[in-house]
């Protein structure tokens, strides 16, 4: 996909890569097999139409009863059989046509755009979710979302005024021409021809001048939202360190250059208001002058007076917005290319097209000749061999830094082996559908996170539409029903963000209870209690126990004592299995398990 412009060093770009940006938009307005709503677009269309057609001959009818009011005005009362009292009626009701049929236009148009706009999010969130996990830990989660928001507000405000208010203001001005010069006659056009090219001319090299103030201004504001909910989100960090007075200024410090540039912004959109007022009244008054001249010569009536005015603020009305609407367009241009280009990252991981579902039968996982690395210059496992029988456990230990962790990654397909393969029953992981995949296997990582919801909803998310008995039922088994419904609230306490409200035990059996509900055939303890204290970890350790029987567990431990009892211990170390075997066994090589373990021993000693 063609790269979209992202700076304010790219914007002389705009134009073609705008055009790109709207005709990625134009899918959403003419769906293939969608009848309905191309029905609705020509609707609109045709209704919008219709009210400018109303609205440039409405001045007509205000031309016609100042005739008819005027000394001499007895012939205008014969224009369409209506008197001065009827044709001011008639003006009335051209003027409310108007604005009925512009009404009619959005509520026709109402559910196309909000379709699109509802497409569009959708597609964007799912994208998100479908870009890999190296995408994910370099991204900041302010960022993203602003990314998100402002493309989606891009595309409803494209679809509103490049549709509804730059087309249909180009097309009354070209009927207000034509009437120009048809009942008046050249030089009227021509006046008003240059005043909208001079206009036109001024309000863009302004607004260009405008948008890369406006684009800075965007990415200070995106910085320092950034700063904020990254600050926000480490709440308890900030108090640990007593940091209150650093995060304000350093958030106080993006807000300064947010400032500096919104100061800018408005200082250039009083200098563009001006400029454009000087425009637009210099044309009025020409042409009014024009007029004035016309009715003393007795070419013109007072209506015709009239109805030039009319006309002329018919047109700078709209034209008074131009630069708003050009400056806006330009901008939901640079926001939406900033989301579609988030469209066109491509996700490291995806699923063959020819991918089946995995099919577990008895939950063997194999590595052959595993090689991988985050960064291709430093590879994190060295052709790693590993086998883990069915309903089996298989500890995996070593320093920070060893592949331990890594390994899980790759089962879960975070990421695609470099080389070798990872097979789950004799299945490469990259040759099945990565939901099948991710539907077999369930994880408990070191510091479970819950959504900002209640406990039966961080439950059953790990089965969603499990029966309140099934979900209970799995608290039970996970030691944390009795606590839960010790709760004022029960199931339905809220647990905050990020389940802060929860001890760091009770969150770990949350999301057990989830893993149970989930029922893998596989389960991945990814550090599970290394974050607790010894006495909370003992009591989960039962738990962890408890819920691995009859399952293929892999364990990522980097306290030993956890997996003392593990059928078989693997040691990493450097990328390499240095060592393999039961606890006694190991113990009694004195190599390098037997060093890790008598340190922590010491540790644990001296504590």
């Amino acid at each position: 996909m063609r790269r979209l412009p992202k700076s304010a060093a790219n914007l002389d770009d705009a134009q073609v890569q705008g055009m790109g940006v709207i005709k990625r938009v134009v899918p959403y307005l003419w769906p293939e097999g969608q009848g309905w709503v191309k029905r609705r677009v020509v609707i609109a269309l045709l209704v919008l139409i219709f009210s400018k057609v109303i609205a440039v001959t409405t001045p007509v009818f205000y031309k016609q009863a100042v005739d008819a009011l005027a000394p001499d005005g007895a012939s205008a009362a014969t224009f369409l059989g209506l008197g001065a009292v009827g044709l001011t009626l008639a003006y009335g009701m051209a003027r409310l046509m108007t604005v009925g049929f512009q009404q009619l236009r959005d509520v026709v148009f109402t559910k196309v755009g909000q379709r699109a706009l509802r497409q569009l999010a959708l597609e964007t969130f799912t994208h998100i979710h479908r870009l890999s996990m190296r995408y994910h830990i370099t991204r900041k989660t302010g960022g993203l979302s602003r990314i998100i928001e402002r493309g989606v507000k891009g595309v409803d405000f494209l679809l509103r005024f490049l549709l509804f208010s730059m087309g249909p203001l180009v097309l009354e001005l070209l009927m207000i021409s034509v009437i120009l010069f048809f009942l008046f006659d050249v030089w009227y056009l021509a006046v008003v021809v240059l005043t909208i090219a001079l206009y036109v001319w001024f309000t863009f090299k302004v607004t260009e001048w405008r948008v890369r103030i406006r684009k800075e201004m965007n990415d200070q504001d995106t910085d320092a939202n950034q700063k904020a909910i990254d600050s926000l989100l480490n709440f308890e960090t900030v108090k640990y360190f007593g940091a209150e007075k650093w995060e304000s200024d350093r958030y106080d410090s993006a807000m300064a250059q947010y400032e500096n540039a919104a100061i800018r912004t408005n200082y250039s959109l009083a200098f563009l208001n001006f400029g454009q007022s000087v425009l637009i009244t210099g044309g009025l008054v020409a042409v009014m002058v024009m007029a004035a001249i016309g009715v003393q010569r007795g070419d013109l009536t007072v209506g015709d007076f009239v109805m030039v005015n009319a006309y002329m603020i018919q047109i700078t009305m709209p034209l008074n917005f131009l630069g708003t609407v050009y400056r806006e367009i330009r901008q939901a241009l640079i926001d939406m290319g900033d989301m579609f280009d988030l469209l066109g990252q491509p996700a490291e991981v995806q699923d063959k097209s020819d991918a089946a579902a995995l099919q577990v039968n008895g939950g063997q996982v194999a590595l052959r000749d595993v090689v991988f690395g985050y960064d291709a210059a430093r590879p994190i496992l060295k052709g790693i061999n590993l086998d883990v029988a069915p309903g089996r456990t298989v500890a995996i230990v070593g320093s920070s830094g060893s592949g331990k962790s890594t390994i899980g990654r790759l089962l879960f397909r975070f990421y695609d082996v470099n080389d070798g393969a990872l097979l789950i029953d004799g299945q490469d992981v990259r040759d099945v559908t990565q939901d099948s995949l991710h539907a077999q296997i369930g994880v408990v990582p070191q510091d479970t996170v819950l959504f900002n919801d209640t406990v039966h909803y961080n439950i059953a998310y790990g089965r969603p539409g499990a029966s309140e008995d099934e979900i209970i039922a799995a608290a039970k088994a996970a030691k944390i029903h009795d606590f839960i419904s010790s709760l004022p609230d029960g199931y339905q306490t809220t647990v905050g963000e990020r389940g802060l409200k929860l001890s760091g035990g009770e969150k770990q059996r949350v999301g057990i209870a989830r893993t149970l509900l989930k029922n893998p055939p596989i389960l991945l303890l990814d550090e599970a209690t290394s974050a607790l204290d010894t006495e909370t970890e003992m009591e989960i350790q039962a738990e962890l126990k408890a819920m691995g029987e009859g399952r293929t567990v892999i364990t990522i431990a980097h306290r030993l004592s956890t997996i003392a009892d593990a059928d078989r211990i693997v040691v990493l170390e450097d990328g390499v299995i240095v060592e393999e075997g039961r606890h006694d066994d190991l113990l009694a090589r004195e190599g390098r398990y037997a060093h890790l373990w008598n340190r922590q021993s010491e540790e644990e000693t001296v504590a």
